[in-house]
């Protein structure tokens, strides 16, 4: 036995290099102009037919021809992949083939038009998702992109040309490219290519010569085209130094909300941070208010287009706004805030109010706040805290109206009542406002309490002022009351709404922060992968009502699902299916979410979450979409549950790696031990055997006949120990490399015990074993083969402690989950101080073991070994009528 088998294997090593070669990236160039027909296509296939001659594996994946005649003929003589057909509303559109350029997997791909939108039933939603893919399976790419089509610059493009263009890449992919080349031409040359007809059809070209293509305009693209292009040339110059020190110094912040105009702040602040290289943050305040679905789905498009562009997006819940804001830029270290202002109305309230702007420069008086127009507010839209959002639109329930009437006839009942009894009509006024209250109370939404508040006037009007049963007033003074009683009626509607909506939040907000402390407690104290994905399958499902799956990765590379089926939902089984078993590895592999509501595999019938730890994923949560894709809430609440689910995976990762290290540095001391035993065991035995065998051979003929039959015996002995040893090391090796298991079946105790005391009576016949043995049958989980070793090691050891004649009884019990195998002796028992090293092959002191005849002995650390490989335990204790005990335990249970 050597350490050989311990060395790391050089194939695995070249198979290990192989494969991190294989994940490194493919390298992107992007051929960049400031509009169509300025020649990137051209271009682009120019350098790629150069590339081709050179050898390099080209392909060209997707060409827009245009109908150009030369970019047409650039084509001749590279290989083409045919585009893939897609149906749609009864056309055949024709789309990239990513699975099949995934399946060629070429040195080089063409891929014209990154900022293309796919046609619906694609993987991806836009082609720049597609050049991801390509890039992460090692494909370098060529590609084509316009200036406008930058997210960043998509307003700033807007504002030049009064065009809104819908197609955008991300800052980030131009940003990543390897290279960028600059492909220019003059605007008069462009607009002479334009109506050769050489760009667009000529009844196009003359609509776009009177829109976007104007000379105005294609020079001002142009020069952002340019400075977009030196910018990055610029970032690539500067001192990385330089960069670090701005980074650790400028930090912005952009609030966000659910109006489009948030949009435009998000853009120049994405540019403002790359100019300066810093860090930005995106975040949304949400408050008491009720939203609509198209504020959610405003929202969310705004978070998704923030964290597009390289935000971290925050979402905080607080009344006021600029407070909330002012005390995380506060804690975050912000240096910079941008927000959104829109031209808004003078009111009344106005007057009284400092604009959201001003709040927060008076509450970060340090902190520069940069203000960007927005749009002017329409007839849906209200300035609020700084945001523009819709107004909740009035719902009408026959519930809530029956219970706004029901109350206010009871109002009228009990107020016919006090003016009969002459209570006085302050009184009258206050059981008004009273009912009121109670109708904003037990209803939803303002306009009940709004309405209760007008109807409780007039019926004051109506019924309790002179004259009665009219909508006039007498008195001079009423006008002033129906005002006031009117305004009180108000204000205090609006006041119970506010502070229900508030109550009903802080309960949610409450409720979730429960449920989180509540998991993560429950996740700190659970041990084991399997354990782990129970508990959270188990609280997913009763938080989202729907069937979840979770996707763990296992030793051998390979996806292990989870399924849980929510009761309340159909047959969700299909999650199971091969094709969303797909979408989860691409989530895997590709480390972002995917399937229903998300912009790739769209068409999957759940939405998979990656849960990532330190820029590795540990697992996929992936949750049924059948019944409706999640709302922005629950991807919100999703999203605050996976850290904690990654923390305690990751836990669980590092405590098997941290036992693995253990089981490996006891597999190590076992072997140093048994080589050490091996190198003194097998010189004493072998020494005689050379010995007596010499002397029999030197003295042949002359040696009596009892001296020669001792030489022969001393053989016999130190051959047979020597075979007992192999045995014990043949066991050992028994035992399965690397998880120290053993493979178990049921076995009879009492079957075991009689092989390995025939076994014992061969080699030393005559001497005293009692068997004692239980009434039934006890079959325990075991390797046979081993645990007879065991035994027999034991009865040996027994039996060179003790005296011929003395008895040695091995006994067999049940106690409860556990077989006892005892073995007892007469002999003189166990020193105090060689106790603890009893199951170790040597003693640090220097003496030999106590199982051992000559050399150091290794008999008893193999049953040791032998015994915990079966999960069980051993001991030894010295009796109190002499001699010594010894005792191990196996699991009835195979689990145990």
């Amino acid at each position: 036995m050597d350490n050989q088998d311990y060395r790391p294997d050089p194939e695995a090593i070249l198979e290990k290099i192989k494969e991190e070669e294989e994940k490194e990236s493919g390298k992107l160039k992007i051929f960049f102009g400031y509009a169509a027909g300025v020649g990137k296509t051209y271009a682009m296939l120019d350098e790629a037919k150069e590339r081709y001659s050179m050898g390099t594996d080209v392909l060209v994946g997707y060409v827009e021809p245009h109908e150009r005649p030369e970019t047409l003929r650039f084509l001749e003589g590279l290989p083409v992949l045919p585009p893939k057909t897609i149906s749609y509303k009864g056309m055949e559109l024709k789309e990239f083939d990513l699975d099949e350029a995934l399946r060629k997997k070429p040195q080089l791909i063409l891929v014209d038009e990154l900022a293309h939108t796919n046609a619906a039933g694609s993987r991806n939603r836009k082609r720049y998702q597609d050049v991801e893919e390509l890039l992460n399976a090692g494909i370098d790419v060529y590609t084509t992109v316009n200036v406008q089509h930058l997210e960043s610059l998509n307003n700033v493009v807007e504002d030049v040309t009064k065009v809104t263009v819908r197609e955008t890449v991300p800052d980030y992919i131009f940003d990543r490219a390897d290279m960028v080349k600059v492909i220019d031409i003059e605007p008069e040359e462009l607009l002479h290519r334009l109506k050769e007809g050489k760009v667009y059809r000529a009844d196009r070209a003359k609509a776009a010569m009177n829109n976007f293509f104007t000379v105005e305009n294609l020079k001002l693209l142009r020069e952002i085209a340019l400075r977009k292009a030196t910018e990055r040339i610029s970032n690539e110059n500067q001192n990385e130094r330089f960069m670090q020190e701005k980074m650790a110094n400028t930090k912005f912040l952009v609030c966000i909300g659910a109006s489009p105009s948030s949009a435009k702040c998000i853009r120049w602040t994405a540019r403002a941070a790359d100019a300066f290289h810093a860090q930005w943050n995106a975040v949304y305040v949400e408050d008491e208010e009720v939203m609509t679905p198209e504020q959610k789905q405003g929202i969310r498009e705004n978070m998704d287009l923030a964290e597009k562009m390289g935000a971290e997006v925050t979402t905080l819940t607080g009344h006021d706004i600029a407070e909330t804001i002012a005390e995380y830029a506060r804690l975050s270290g912000i240096t910079n805030i941008v927000v959104g202002k829109s031209r808004n109305k003078k009111t009344v309230k106005s007057l009284f109010e400092m604009d959201f702007e001003d709040r927060l420069i008076s509450l970060l008086p340090h902190i520069e706040v940069h203000i960007i127009p927005g749009i002017a507010p329409g007839r849906r839209f209200a300035a609020k805290g700084g945001q523009i959002l819709l107004k909740p639109q009035f719902s009408f329930k026959g519930r809530d109206m029956l219970k706004m009437a029901g109350i206010l006839l009871i109002a009228l009942l009990l107020c016919e009542g006090l003016q009969n009894l002459n209570f006085g009509g302050q009184n009258v006024i206050m059981v008004f406002i009273l009912s009121v209250l109670i109708i904003s109370r037990i209803t939803e939404g303002y306009f009940y309490g709004v309405v209760a508040s007008i109807i409780s006037v007039l019926l004051f009007n109506f019924f309790f002022t002179q004259p009665f049963f009219t909508f006039n007033a007498i008195g001079s003074g009423y006008p002033l009351t129906f005002s006031i009683m009117l305004l009180v009626a108000l204000i205090t509607s609006a006041l119970t709404v506010r502070i229900k909506t508030q109550a009903r939040l802080a309960v949610e907000r409450e409720h979730r922060t429960e449920v989180l402390y509540e998991i993560n407690k429950k996740l700190l104290a659970t041990r084991g992968t399997q354990n782990i994905v129970s508990l959270v399958l188990d609280y997913v499902v009763n938080l989202f009502s729907r069937s979840v799956i979770l996707y763990t990765i296992s030793d051998k590379a390979e996806l292990n699902g989870s399924f849980l089926q929510f009761q309340g939902e159909e047959d969700a089984s299909f999650m199971k299916s091969d094709d969303e078993k797909a979408v989860a590895h691409w989530v895997f592999v590709n480390q972002k979410k995917a399937g229903a509501g998300t912009d790739t595999l769209m068409g999957a019938g759940a939405f998979y979450q990656p849960v990532l730890f330190q820029g590795n994923v540990l697992a996929v949560i992936g949750l049924s979409c059948r019944n409706g894709n999640l709302d922005h809430s629950s991807r919100l609440f999703l999203r605050r549950i996976v850290p904690l689910v990654a923390m305690a995976l990751e836990r669980q990762r590092l405590s098997d790696e941290q036992r693995n290290i253990l089981v490996e540095t006891e597999k190590e001391k076992m072997r140093s031990n048994l080589l050490r035993a091996i190198s003194h065991d097998l010189r004493t035995p072998l020494t005689g055997i050379l010995g007596a065998s010499s002397a029999i051979l030197e003295n042949e003929g002359t040696l009596n006949a009892d001296t020669s039959r001792q030489l022969v015996v001393n053989i016999k002995e130190d051959s047979q120990w020597l075979i007992r040893m192999v045995e014990n090391l043949l066991s050992v090796t028994r035992i399965k490399e690397g998880t120290m298991n053993v493979t178990k079946t049921l076995e009879a105790g009492e079957e075991v015990i009689a092989e390995a005391v025939g076994r014992i009576r061969v080699r030393y016949p005559g001497r005293n074993i009692l068997v004692k043995v239980p009434d039934e049958l006890l079959e325990v989980p075991m390797d046979g083969t081993l645990i007879a070793q065991v035994i027999i090691n034991l009865l040996e050891n027994a039996i060179k402690h003790s005296k011929e004649d003395a008895l040695i009884e091995i006994q067999l019990k049940k106690q409860e989950e556990w077989a006892v195998f005892e073995v007892l002796d007469s002999g003189r028992g166990i020193p105090a101080e060689d106790i603890p090293y009893l199951f170790e092959s040597y003693i640090p002191a220097g003496d030999k073991p106590l199982d051992s005849s000559r050399g150091m002995g290794i008999g008893l650390s193999i049953c040791m070994s032998i015994i915990k490989a079966h999960n069980g335990r051993m001991e030894a204790e010295n009796r109190s009528m002499g001699g010594a005990a010894f005792r191990f335990y196996l699991p009835l249970e195979e689990n145990s």
